[in-house]
């Protein structure tokens, strides 16, 4: 004779006063998060999609989301935009910056991690030092490169040459954020339990075989955190070319980011503003919503 298991019952979970009152301290900053990000949002996507030239005249007819009561144009805006040459331009150049960028940073960051971990002396002087370029402005960073660029004279500068101005940009980025990443791989060199070192030392192993095939992968989810952050911020530099380059010379240097400054501020194209902002959004979301996802799956099985 079998019997039958039932399960237990389901308890619902009471609204108590402590909840309510969890509630209402966090519904502030919930309504502030809904009107200024994702209203603001829907707002330049809704802009993208008309056209839209004289915004200040139009705003008068507006409707609840902002949007100007103009010419509803669908996809005109991007179809335009991905026919722009200096929008091509824009593509490339980001691309090449995100990913020489992202290596260079996480190569001379995780360099500057394993020399820090040596215990050398004066490591805190060298870390902070490593350190400090993270702490500056990226206007202060741009205005002091600009003037290290140019101690040759603008006939010998890499910022005024179309083939160099692009590579002076990666160069300083780089020296800004390795060592924000140094700081992450230090983290993570120094959570790495020594008796896994020294048990391979035990069995013969040597120190590049430990490196590889011990510490390197215990560094990989940083790795992935490090890279994450640095896309996302390539995709978005913005101050340090508009300091150093302006975007030039011609298109050498420009990126979606200042053309769409351009265009919204100085072209009244408020339309393409719009469109570009939209795509950049998309872009940050691609990289972004998978890495999300991924370490919340991650901590929810650990």
């Amino acid at each position: 004779m079998t019997a039958t298991l039932s399960k237990p019952p389901r308890r619902r979970r009471r609204l108590t006063a402590d909840h309510l009152g969890a509630v209402l301290l966090i519904l502030p900053s919930l309504i502030a998060t809904a009107v200024f990000v994702y209203l603001f949002i829907a707002r330049t996507v809704g802009l993208s999609l008309v056209n839209v030239s004289d915004l200040f005249g139009m705003m008068a007819e507006a409707n609840w989301l902002g949007v100007p009561q103009a010419t509803f144009v669908g996809l005109k805006n991007y179809l335009d935009l991905f026919a722009l040459e200096r929008f091509q331009a824009d593509l490339i150049n980001t691309a090449i910056f995100t990913v020489l960028f992202v290596a260079g940073s996480l190569a001379l960051g995780l360099g500057l991690a394993l020399l820090v971990n040596q215990r050398v002396r004066l490591e805190g002087l060298w870390r902070n030092a490593f350190l400090f370029p993270m702490a500056l402005s990226l206007v202060v960073t741009g205005t002091v490169w600009r003037w290290i660029w140019n101690a040759g004279g603008e006939n010998g500068s890499w910022i005024t040459n179309p083939r160099l101005a692009l590579y002076a940009l990666i160069i300083t980025a780089i020296w800004q954020m390795s060592g924000y990443v140094m700081a992450m791989y230090l983290a993570g060199l120094r959570a790495i339990p020594e008796e896994l070192s020294e048990a391979a030392r035990v069995d013969g192993a040597t120190e590049p075989q430990i490196y590889r095939f011990i510490i390197l992968p215990q560094l990989t989810p940083i790795t992935v955190s490090a890279a994450v952050i640095l896309v996302h911020t390539s995709l978005k530099v913005f101050d340090l070319i508009f300091v150093m380059t302006g975007g030039g010379p011609g298109y050498a240097t420009d990126v979606p980011g200042l053309y769409m400054y351009v265009a919204t501020f100085k072209q009244d194209l408020y339309s393409r503003g719009a469109a570009i902002a939209t795509v950049m959004l998309l872009l940050a979301a691609v990289i972004v919503i998978p890495y999300l996802i991924s370490n919340a799956r991650r901590e929810a099985r650990s």
